[in-house]
């Protein structure tokens, strides 16, 4: 066993290391390495146990297709960013926003509009990418926390996404353990409710006025709409982002017709802001409005007023912008790609079965192997599957509900992944709202302290659904 915890142990040691000499930065570039000589090393634990090359390759490739989806989604993202400051979608949220939402309540808000979005459309990712941005933006003009900010987000959107139906991974977690899913949404608020009211109250407590004067942000909002035409028909390409989602469309195809919507709206209602921002960097361009839209695609939007506050607020976005956190997310999957196929992986979980002994122990082991399994996974989707498949037999032993199951899968492998930084979530989060995990994570409330109820709840035998034994009756 010691020989297959080797590559873990190292990992875990030279994560650390990069966390002590790099800081924030680690995702830049020195998680990526400590991935890479992990992956090696687990490869060499695999020949060891006999097994071929070709099949320790087949693992890493099989652990790389996982996240394919999950990185074109990004990719997509990063042109949508682009497009979207472009077309002046978020610089309207952010300059009606300043106005509408209360600084002094600013974080729960956020934690509760992203909340309602995301049981609408069951999509973290997709509301991150949109509301989210807008609402960051939003924060640094209120010069609020934007770690804190990014906190409340990420709390409301994984909430929503807990208990939207649409949910891929709800519909997941809700499959691996064989139960109805309205029944597992439904037993999903004994501690999904509870947790989400802890991380409210935490952001109503932590409230802060906003550091700007109402000068400052007039000078904002003026700024905002002398660059751009900031009307209500700003917002058009938000709008039709929510309804494609809204209809089904699945996120990848929704994101690129956002996307190309952001373009046609730029083109319509931003003509002048296209060619500045093109002609600013390509002065004897021939094609300014083109060049202008396939500039922000892929590099993003860079601001070039005379207001160095406003271009640092709003220069991001662009595909090029998400290719580091695609190489960190291809590492990370390779890694979790040879646990699973050289039985490292599995042989942790069931070793955690072993110590259990009560119904407490049971929860408190699928909780702990959720967050394991994103952590060595990298993908809340194996995080989920992985537990899913090992510990129906023991909830069956026992005689409790797999709802039971199911909810610790959700509670623990939806809900954590977005706190590991090579995590596909994680990674996708802090790409995205422009944010470091490691610097959001003590403030996604929800997703902490949700586990931690489920797990005192089961501790506390409550809300731990039994299935009812009939006697066989005799002849």
């Amino acid at each position: 066993m010691l020989i297959m915890l080797l590559p873990i142990l190292l990992l875990m040691g030279m994560l650390a290391a990069a966390v002590q000499l790099f800081g924030a930065d680690a995702s830049y570039g020195p998680n990526q390495i400590a991935l890479v000589i992990a992956t090696a090393v687990a490869g060499l634990v695999g020949l060891r146990r006999g097994l071929a090359w070709t099949d320790i390759q087949e693992g890493m490739n099989a652990g790389i297709r996982v996240g394919l989806g999950p990185v074109l989604i990004l990719l997509a993202v990063g042109a949508l960013i682009g497009s979207w400051i472009l077309a002046g979608t978020v610089p309207a949220m952010i300059y009606h926003g300043v106005a509408l939402l209360n600084p002094s309540v600013f974080y729960a808000a956020c934690a509760i509009i992203c909340a309602l979005a995301s049981v609408s459309i069951g999509s973290s990712w997709t509301v991150a990418g949109t509301l989210g941005i807008g609402l960051v933006g939003i924060a640094q003009s209120f010069n609020l926390s934007p770690a804190m900010t990014a906190g409340a987000i990420i709390s409301g959107a994984y909430f929503g996404d807990k208990l939207s139906p649409l949910s891929d991974t709800t519909n997941l977690a809700a499959a691996c353990a064989g139960v109805d899913l309205f029944d597992h949404i439904r037993h999903m608020l004994w501690t999904t409710v509870p947790a989400f009211c802890i991380s409210l109250v935490f952001f109503l407590f932590n409230s802060q006025e906003a550091a700007q004067s109402p000068d400052d942000i007039e000078r904002l909002r003026s700024a905002l709409s002398s660059q751009f035409d900031v009307g209500i028909h700003a917002l058009l390409p938000l709008v039709f982002m929510l309804v494609f989602v809204a209809i089904r469309i699945p996120a990848y195809p929704a994101i690129l017709l956002s996307t190309l919507v952001g373009c046609l709206s730029a083109v319509l209602f931003q003509g002048e802001a296209v060619r500045a921002f093109a002609l600013a960097q390509f002065p004897e361009s021939p094609m300014p409005m083109v060049q202008g839209l396939w500039l922000a695609l892929f590099d993003g939007y860079k601001g070039n007023s005379g207001d160095e506050a406003l271009n640092a607020l709003l220069s991001k976005g662009g595909m090029a912008s998400m290719l580091n956190t695609v190489w960190l997310i291809l590492c990370a999957l390779a890694f979790g790609g040879v646990l699973e196929r050289t039985g490292i992986l599995k042989a942790i979980l069931d070793a955690t079965l072993k110590r259990v002994r009560s119904t407490g122990d049971l929860v408190l082991a699928t909780v702990s192997s959720g967050v394991v399994s994103n952590m060595l996974a990298a993908d809340q989707f194996l995080a989920i599957a992985l537990p899913g498949r090992l510990f129906t037999v023991a909830y069956d032993d026992r005689h409790l509900s797999r709802l039971n199951l199911s909810r610790s899968l959700e509670d623990s492998a939806t809900l954590t992944s977005v706190l590991v930084p090579w995590n596909t979530c994680g990674a996708y989060m802090s790409a995205t709202l422009g944010i470091a995990t490691l610097q959001y994570l003590p403030y996604a409330v929800f997703n902490l302290v949700c586990p931690l109820v489920a797990i005192a709840l089961a501790y506390l035998a409550i809300a731990q659904k039994r299935v009812t034994v009939v006697a066989d009756s005799p002849l």
